[in-house]
């Protein structure tokens, strides 16, 4: 469904049509937690670093990243973010996963230690961008220290608004990211979630002193301010909402 001028109404995807390769499906699961006697955050931690990360490589899935909450709201949680080739692929894999004989026997250990796995359970799929497709595992993810991980929505006022903002980052703000190294993990527009429509992303940073360090680096160029200064694509007229959050892996996670 178009406007007039051919500007999507109910979705801004349509210009990732005739990629050079499809855009994945991004899987962002979030599990809420509650400080418990029974440790329910560390045991579902486990599970999900080794029983899920594993079952999830053996159907077929990846990157696949575990998070847990450190600068975030409604903490505490643990989030899954996994790519799918398609929104089937994402299906047959949780098909996959719960047929898993040995994710099956480690999810019924976890039920026998704690008297609730998780308080809730909340799914989110991203699409994502034409230029930006699936998730960029960083140089040295296996072996070196973990670093931290901000997760950002920019929530835009109409599908309109946000496909000149995925326009923007399409166009030399992604790259713009990667010379201030806010490095990127991830770009995607919601397709199934809250506060649409939006686009959701990920980058990752050594530690705290470096994103503010590193955010600053940005903010200030005068690459991003020609940018934003571009009539029609400042942040009042593209990003009507923007929160965040940071975030650390957890054992097993293949970003790190």
């Amino acid at each position: 469904m178009a406007g007039t001028a051919g500007v999507p109404l109910l979705s801004s995807t349509a210009f990732a049509q005739g990629a050079a390769k499809a855009p994945s499906i991004v899987e962002l699961r979030y599990f809420q937690l509650r400080n418990t006697t029974d440790n329910q955050k560390g045991k579902l931690t486990e599970f999900l670093g080794k029983a899920v990360v594993q079952g999830m490589q053996k159907a077929g899935t990846g990157p696949v990243g575990v998070f847990a909450s450190t600068i975030a709201s409604n903490a505490p949680f643990l989030l899954l973010v996994a790519e799918h080739a398609s929104i089937s692929a994402f299906e047959q894999c949780w098909q996959k996963l719960n047929a898993d004989r040995e994710v099956g026997m480690a999810a019924g250990e976890l039920m026998q230690s704690v008297a609730l796995p998780f308080q809730r359970m909340e799914v989110q799929l991203l699409r994502g961008f034409k230029g930006f497709p699936g998730i960029e595992k960083l140089e040295g993810d296996a072996s070196r220290a973990a670093r931290i991980f901000e997760l950002r929505t920019y929530e835009s006022n109409t599908p309109a608004s946000l496909a000149k903002k995925i326009g923007m980052f399409e166009s030399g703000e992604i790259e713009l990211f990667r010379k201030h190294n806010l490095l990127p993990v991830f770009f995607g527009e919601m397709i199934a979630g809250p506060k649409m429509p939006n686009l959701t992303y990920m980058v990752a940073f050594d530690n705290l002193a470096a994103r503010e360090a590193n955010w600053r680096s940005f903010a200030t160029s005068a690459e991003w301010k020609k940018m934003a200064a571009t009539p029609g694509l400042s942040d009042g007229e593209v990003v009507s909402n923007i929160s965040n959050m940071i975030l650390t892996p957890v054992a097993g996670s293949m970003i790190r």
